[in-house]
């Protein structure tokens, strides 16, 4: 994926720190029209702790589950990949004043990758000597005029309202889906080494995933981007849902497993466990997640060569669709086990198994006298 053409940095200069500049840059942010207002932490000034407010500014929780190389949570890759794969061309970021060098150069850095509009607000009469060393590197404009000012908030697009019957947070019921019965399967497919390039998916083994109804892939769209900044988790959870494939073989994928021209996603199964390796088409809903997931493999190499989930990841993945209230077919009251509220995952697998069991031991000839 070639970086993005770097668009210009506009630095607005606010001398009297007037609220109208802060609250015109609020009321901007509205990402479903491609606008993001950050207004960072104070007391902080830590390179992750701005990212963290970056992802807290895209309606993501700002922590990233899982276990990473020393340690450091790849947050910016993370927030980089989201700003790629989203509709998202307009970062303001309020109180610029305050940034260190190493802060700005880093949104510098994801300006350059992903192309967006960078405005800094800088609530003095003059930049600071930390912003004017950072933005040596930058080919920027400055401006001291409100209505220059409001349109690099807000670019060419009117302002619209944020809906009041769209809750970005997970809602509280349960989505239960029968697609993510089979998400902790006992299969065991392994991934290609050599290059593959499989044909669209033939289901032999079992019945095709049942596709989301459009207002069900809503809901699943909507809580997936609130309820987690892990890019692979979130596309693995998406694919899951339109594959009906297990943990395991959503582990198979690579980042060249992605066709986003094609719109579709490559499985691997050398062993034929299922169905073999196959393509699957990607919804238009889900094409999201799998972009950003393709980014941050691109960006964070170290987090290994899987595109959507590691051998380390079945636990987290399994709590973020929990925190998403998604969920597969549970057992009746009178067969649930363990303790109340829990989840059960893969309950239906194991009673196919067991009714397979009674029926083979049927079936079996009786012991010669």
């Amino acid at each position: 994926m070639p970086p993005a053409v770097p668009s210009s940095v506009a630095v607005v200069i606010d001398p009297g720190d007037d609220a109208v500049h802060t609250h015109t840059a609020l009321a901007a942010h509205h990402p479903p029209s491609g606008r993001i207002t950050l207004h960072p932490g104070p007391g902080s000034t830590s390179e992750t702790g701005l990212a963290h407010d970056l992802l807290a500014a895209l309606g993501k929780p700002p922590l990233l589950p899982g276990r990473f190389p020393a340690g450091r949570q790849p947050a910016w890759e993370a927030a980089t990949a989201w700003i790629t794969a989203l509709p998202v061309t307009r970062l303001t970021v309020l109180r610029a004043h305050r940034l260190t060098a190493r802060r700005t150069m880093r949104l510098l850095q994801m300006r350059a990758l992903t192309g967006i509009h960078l405005t800094l607000v800088c609530h003095r009469p003059h930049l600071p000597a930390a912003l004017h060393q950072a933005l040596q590197t930058a080919d920027y404009c400055v401006t001291a005029d409100f209505q220059a000012a409001r349109r690099h908030y807000y670019g060419t697009t009117a302002p619209v309202p944020s809906p009041a019957a769209e809750s970005a947070r997970p809602a509280d019921r349960w989505l239960t889906l029968s697609v993510l019965d089979r998400l902790v399967s006992y299969d065991s497919p392994a991934p290609c080494t050599a290059p593959c390039t499989p044909p669209p998916i033939t289901f032999r083994h079992r019945p095709p995933p049942t596709p989301l109804t459009e207002q069900t892939a809503r809901k699943v769209a909507r809580r997936l981007a609130a309820v987690t900044a892990h890019p692979r988790l979130a596309a693995a959870l998406a694919a899951a849902l339109f594959t009906g494939a297990s943990f395991q073989q959503l582990a198979t994928a690579r980042p060249g497993d992605y066709d986003d021209a094609a719109a579709a996603l490559a499985l691997h199964d050398r062993a034929r466990y299922t169905d073999g390796c196959a393509s699957h088409r990607v919804p238009p809903w889900a094409r999201v997640f799998l972009k950003a997931a393709v980014c941050f493999a691109r960006l964070a190499p170290g987090q290994g060569q899987h595109l959507l989930a590691g051998p380390h990841d079945r636990t987290h993945l399994l709590r973020v669709a929990e925190a998403a209230r998604m969920r597969p077919t549970q057992p009746p009251v009178g067969q649930r086990t363990g303790p109340v509220g829990r989840i059960q995952w893969g309950w239906r697998e194991r009673k196919e198994a067991q009714c397979y069991d009674t029926m083979l031991t049927r079936h079996q000839l009786p012991p010669s006298s």
